[in-house]
């Protein structure tokens, strides 16, 4: 199977993993989904800012029994390694941001189609008995949680004015049997301002909320401005990566559209003049744990969907994820570092070998640019090129650059370029001001007199790059080249 192109949906990106050893585990044991799961997968494969003794790079995980669902199984942690996700994309992984920053430039527009898996099974809300709270197995990831949270929602809607259409994914909790809130972070994401300019109308914002897909969906879906500006539907990365248009399927009891090959669709209406609560059910101040590691306070300006419709496939798969896990690093970083790349490999080709937004950051945080210079004038570009890094992705808040001879990958070799490359008053960068990510918990004014507000920092860039011309005192030790496997099998 090319994997690049084959892989169309959730349930065969499943079957890939399964075939390849080490990267998919099965449990028939029985797991609550109020924090019991998250909990269990904690141990298997979470990593990124989870709370240690965490794994990082275990395999993807499936419970074939979830209580209180007799028909559904729950997928979790398929995008947890960055060798995972290469797999499912058919590319290597130090190369996805190269790979994904060409497919932003051939897009393949998305089309709609007739039949769609996603409707197998179609449960109105019209009807009686109807309730999310049963239909959906939406995990919580702690004990004190604002309630079940759908992480991995592909939110679809179109612009009021001109009626084109975007992929977002939005923190999705369930409230009652036909309701759900919906976080909009200020000014951050598309359909924010759809649903905004809906309400200036007086409208309802029509929109579907599609789970289990294509992983390739699911990360492009992460592309934000300026790469992807509003207007520009992120499903059409997804269908250049696959070489297939991403197929669509008209809604059941809403003007929208949703992903055919989804294993879930929450059909609704994103409702004007309405904020929610955001835990009013539990009670307990809290949202759920969010990518820096820490667990979010609940907001009281969450909008509201009415839920119309849910269908789902026969024997559906729920997809989740954990909010600090590694799978959100990856799926936020690595359409952060092909943004990054484009930018500043337009404004100045060929000095920027790769980069990696390190699970520290959360996939938002810290960059690490691996930058060549080949000529005295490229001394200053490296820093040149970390501010252009800062404009490409405002949320990012540390840049680290070395060069080409270090792995950005291992951060061991990261640390040793800092080690020996770096000295804090002549290689630091300070700019203080800026505005970054609302979530850091340090960015606040509380934390310092001279944050102003909330979401403020000071951008740093930690330059452990040789200076040029004094390149020929820095070369690393260099070892016979040899082929081990003469002396001993090594695991890839």
């Amino acid at each position: 199977m090319d994997n690049r192109t084959e892989i169309l949906d959730l349930r065969t990106a499943l079957q890939v993993l399964k075939e390849t050893p080490g990267q998919l585990v099965e449990t028939d044991v029985e797991a609550d989904p109020m924090a019991e799961l998250s909990g269990v997968y904690r141990h298997i494969g979470a990593g990124g800012t989870v709370q240690r003794p965490t794994r990082v790079n275990g395999p993807a995980m499936i419970f074939n029994k979830v209580k209180g669902f007799d028909d559904a199984r729950v997928a979790i942690g398929i995008l947890g390694s960055r060798k995972r996700v290469g797999t499912l994309l058919g590319c290597e992984p130090e190369n996805l941001p190269k790979l994904l920053c060409e497919c932003v430039c051939r897009p393949i527009q998305p089309v709609t189609v007739e039949e769609a898996p996603c409707q197998e099974v179609v449960h109105l809300a019209s009807e009686p008995g109807f309730d999310l709270n049963r239909l959906v197995p939406a995990p919580t990831n702690t004990p004190v949680d604002a309630g079940p949270y759908i992480t991995l929602g592909m939110c679809y809607a179109s612009h009021p004015d001109t009626g084109v259409g975007d992929v977002t994914i939005h923190r999705l909790c369930i409230q009652g049997k036909d309701e759900l809130s919906i976080f909009f972070t200020p000014g951050a994401r598309h359909i924010g301002a759809m649903a905004e300019r809906a309400e200036e109308l007086g409208q309802t914002l029509p929109i579907s909320v599609s789970i289990g897909v294509d992983p390739a969906i699911e990360i492009t879906s992460c592309f934000e401005p300026p790469t992807t500006p509003l207007g520009y539907n992120e499903l059409s990365i997804a269908g250049a990566l696959r070489e297939s248009a991403v197929k669509m399927c008209r809604c059941k009891t809403v003007s929208e559209l949703a992903i055919a090959n989804a294993e879930y669709v929450i059909e609704g209406e994103v409702l004007p003049n309405r904020r929610v609560q955001e835990d009013q059910n539990s009670h307990t101040g809290y949202a759920m744990p969010e990518f820096p590691g820490y667990t979010g306070g609940a907001s009281d300006q969450c909008w509201m969907i009415k839920v119309k419709a849910v269908t789902h496939r026969k024997h559906p798969v729920m997809q989740t994820c954990i909010g600090p896990s590694m799978e959100h690093v990856n799926m936020a970083g690595i359409c952060t570092e092909a943004s990054i790349y484009d930018l500043v490999e337009r404004a100045m080709p060929g000095r920027l070998q790769n980069v990696y937004c390190h699970p520290s950051g959360g996939g938002k945080y810290m960059a690490v640019m691996q930058i060549k210079k080949s000529m005295a004038s490229d001394e200053g570009r490296q820093r040149q090129a970390a501010i252009l890094a800062f404009s490409a992705f405002s949320e990012l808040k540390h840049v680290i650059l070395v060069d080409e001879d270090v792995d950005i990958f291992d951060s061991d070799d990261v640390m040793w370029a800092m080690n020996t490359r770096y000295q804090g008053d002549v290689d630091t960068i300070f700019l203080p001001g800026v505005r970054c990510h609302p979530l850091d918990p340090s960015a606040q004014p509380y934390y310092s007199p001279s944050i102003s507000d909330r979401g403020i920092s000071c951008k740093v860039i930690f330059d452990c790059t040789v200076p040029f011309h004094l390149k020929e005192h820095f070369v690393r030790s260099q070892f016979m080249e040899v082929d081990p496997d003469k002396w001993v099998k090594l695991d890839s």
